[in-house]
């Protein structure tokens, strides 16, 4: 399996490349040259198999035979070995028809874990192989960086770079990253949007000099083993409800829109996916483009649901390079574009195929709180504002006839002042968070400045 592209200028690449890689050299993102295929009856016999189990069967088709099979199934059962919950994803029934699929049993308590405890093991893998090492580069709007620290600290072949901006994340979300006490973990606030951290992350990896001078690396959702990981929870899901003779609908909150791609993934790969719902917050450059047809990055809005707070989400450049017809110049026309202008006009064959399998809604604050609270009422469950948005979207778009699945991406209790202020009930801490208070953070504050955050990098890496 060969991995191109959305530019079209790099050459193309075999999985453990792209996974090292993260982004392409031409700032573009791989995808596979082909989608490969899951049968009708793999996917019926996905249920009731061990999470892990079905993970190297997906990893596998991606990797294609380049990764040994019995290693690939090794780092899966290690990688979910530590999730509080036997079943790694376990479906929870709200109401007849409505699902949540419960993607916080990690040790970050978010649903970055299910692909970044995996995606570590990879990196050890293929990095000793090659008797190399790398530094890491992440932004994160509030999770990805926590799960990140917890996957790779303490690791001997990899630095880690994590950027959050300042201010605009939970208590709880930040601790993960700057309690950290290993060396090989480096923490930045950074005096911005994640707009701005996510624009610089893309300017480090387009600096030639630096990527080969500290082997530069993303975990990011730009690398494709992240989507290729979150695509397993969908199959499971859909599995466990009946799929493939039963389609499945899913409701992903989404910020940076890996979670929902890794739907659409699934779906290239001949799981029955009746529609996708991006749910997003008062940051809808989403759920506009897919009811205009019109990509327009506007301002970023803080809200009670931080890690949706994105205004350039960059796993749209996939689904645009797949809507065009895998057409690459176009792509990097249009994203160059996009980055002076804040905008992509969609030609009007790629909305259409974009509108056959995704639906956009936003969801309000006022709405957030109250979908909280009416869980709690209808269930006696608390749920994180990000899983509420998800929630309300759904309820605005289900078709009763098909089962969806709103997928939770956090814990509650990485949110505690937000579900407390919506509901009166604060979510009880696991023993994860409990600690977090007790323990001193360790981290540096810098500007939203390019230049100034790839020479901090460049002296951790060779520091």
């Amino acid at each position: 399996m060969r991995y191109v592209s959305t530019r079209g200028q790099a050459p193309a690449v075999g999985f453990v490349d792209a996974v090292l890689g993260g982004l392409a050299p031409d700032g573009g993102l791989y995808l596979p040259e082909r989608w490969p295929q899951i049968s009708a009856d793999q996917i019926a016999g996905f249920a009731g198999q061990p999470y892990a189990e079905v993970a190297a069967h997906i990893l596998g088709a991606f990797s294609d035979g380049e990764i040994d099979a019995a290693d690939v199934a090794q780092m899966c059962r290690e990688a979910y070995a530590g999730f509080s919950h036997a079943a790694v994803v376990p479906l929870v029934q709200l109401e007849p028809g409505l699902f949540l699929a419960e993607l916080f049993h990690g040790p970050s308590l978010a649903f970055k874990d299910v692909a970044m405890q995996l995606l570590a093991r990879l990196y050890d893998h293929a990095l000793a192989a090659q008797g190399r090492s790398q530094t890491i580069l992440c932004a994160t709007s509030g999770d990805t960086g926590g799960a990140a620290v917890e996957a790779f600290r303490g690791r001997k072949a990899v630095k880690v770079v994590a950027l959050f901006p300042e201010g605009r994340i939970s208590e709880a979300q930040r601790r993960f990253m700057t309690t950290a006490t290993e060396p090989n973990v480096a923490c930045v606030a950074v005096k911005g949007s994640f707009d701005d951290c996510q624009a610089i992350v893309k300017q480090a990896f387009q600096d030639q000099a630096l990527r080969q001078a500290v082997d530069l690396s993303g975990v990011n959702s730009i690398n494709f083993a992240r989507i290729a990981s979150q695509a397993v929870y969908y199959f499971t899901t859909a599995a466990s409800l009946g799929a493939p003779a039963r389609p499945v609908s899913f409701c992903v909150p989404s910020g940076n829109f890996g979670d929902a791609f890794a739907g659409y993934a699934a779906h290239r790969m001949g799981l029955p996916v009746e529609r996708i719902v991006v749910a997003t917050n008062a940051n809808d450059i989403l759920a506009h483009t897919f009811e205009t047809g019109r990509y327009v990055r506007g301002k970023v809005t803080p809200t009670m649901s931080p890690a949706m707070d994105i205004q350039a989400a960059s796993n749209f450049e996939r689904l645009y390079f797949e809507s065009v017809g895998r057409e690459a110049t176009d792509t990097a026309r249009a994203f160059a574009a996009f980055a002076k202008t804040g905008a992509i006009d969609l030609p009007p064959q790629a909305c259409a195929a974009m509108r056959q399998l995704f639906r956009g809604v936003s969801v309000s604050e006022a709405e957030t709180a109250r979908t909280m609270v009416a869980i709690l009422n209808e269930t006696g469950a608390l749920i994180d504002p990000h899983t509420a948005v998800g929630v309300a979207a759904a309820h605005r778009s289900r078709d009763a006839a098909r089962p969806m699945v709103v997928l939770a991406t956090a814990h509650p209790a990485k949110f505690p002042e937000a579900v407390g202020k919506a509901t009166g009930a604060a979510p009880a801490p696991p023993r994860a968070v409990a600690g977090l208070a007790e323990k001193p953070e360790r981290f540096d504050r810098l500007p939203a400045d390019a230049e100034t955050i790839k020479a901090y990098v460049r002296a951790f890496a060779e520091g």
